[in-house]
């Protein structure tokens, strides 16, 4: 059985780190944790005419291939279904160019946070 309070804890603790990342790299936090009927997006960021949602994955016993899996074909359409919750109400947005980005954290093999850019798309 998954104890729910520690994956809770790495999770929050993986967004932690993805969103310093993105701060660090000049990004302003714009949202966290938007949840809509759809779904949940992680982060939201952006820097200039950029707006970025980014679904963050804490896979420290994983590898790319169960990565590719956690953020799979249903995954992607419901963070892209939020999206466009998000953009219907925050209307300021709706000029920014958009991207997807997937921030793995803590994969056996690669650097402690991973950013793999515009890594879908919502077509």
């Amino acid at each position: 059985m998954k104890n729910t309070s520690n994956s809770k804890a790495k999770g929050d603790d993986g967004e932690n780190r993805a969103a310093k990342f993105y701060s660090d790299k000049g990004f302003e936090i714009i949202e966290r944790n938007f949840r809509t009927r759809f779904g949940e997006l992680d982060l939201i960021v952006q820097k200039g005419d950029l707006l970025v949602f980014a679904e963050v994955k804490a896979l420290p016993n994983g590898n790319p291939e169960i990565l590719a899996e956690e953020v799979g074909e249903r995954k992607r359409r419901k963070i892209v279904e939020t999206a466009k919750c998000f953009l219907k109400i925050h209307r300021q947005y709706s000029n920014k160019i958009i991207r997807f980005d997937v921030v793995a954290i803590d994969v056996p093999g690669w650097e402690s946070v991973r950013l793999l850019e515009n890594a879908f798309s919502d077509n």
